[in-house]
């Protein structure tokens, strides 16, 4: 999936040339390792991932803190920088070799004052960007870790490979070697 199929089938539309979108979009690369958001730096773009994993992180005070991963046909971006124009307070990084499609800050803006689906499509966006985090809270505070890395097994399997043990297990908030003891009750 690309971004149009991706458009369209939020929109329940039938565009068939990225020219009939109401913003450019552009199609970009990123290997393994490179940083797309640093800390500090103002997010000037939204992004479709046509292939690859990225991970979103934090800083705490002792450590850096995994806050989110994302997938293929999954728009990311960091929210509060984006939405604000101010200094990001997360980190992403290209975890596998990437394959993105991005919108410009200014053209989403632009679009936003002249199109009835831009609007549409960012609200849903959004919406489940809430969806998504307010699930995430609730989990943490409701379910183990097992449950929660069960969850994202069952999820995003196809993917679990590709993320070294150490960053998984800072997405649950546990130690490796709790991982390692759920992953091997899991096989058994």
């Amino acid at each position: 999936m690309v971004f149009i199929d991706f458009y369209n089938s939020v929109l329940n539309n039938s565009l068939t040339s990225y020219d009939d979108l109401p913003y450019p979009v552009s199609k970009v690369h990123f290997k393994k390792g490179s940083i797309i958001t640093d800390y500090g730096q103002i997010e000037g773009a939204v992004y479709f991932l046509n292939s690859g994993i990225v991970e979103m992180t934090v800083k705490s005070y002792v450590s850096e803190k995994m806050i989110d991963f994302f997938f293929e046909k999954e728009m990311f971006t960091s929210l509060t920088s984006f939405l604000t124009q101010r200094p990001s307070d997360v980190q992403m990084t290209a975890l596998t070799d990437c394959e993105a499609e991005m919108i410009s800050h200014k053209d989403l803006m632009n679009a936003y004052a002249i199109s009835i689906d831009a609007n549409r499509l960012g609200r849903i966006v959004i919406e489940q960007a809430y969806i998504t985090k307010a699930q995430r809270e609730k989990d943490f505070l409701s379910k183990t870790a097992e449950e929660r890395y069960a969850e994202m097994f069952r999820t995003h399997a196809q993917y679990i490979s590709n993320i070294p043990v150490n960053k998984i297990a800072k997405y649950l908030g546990i130690h490796p070697e709790s991982l390692s003891r759920i992953r091997n009750k899991m096989n058994s």
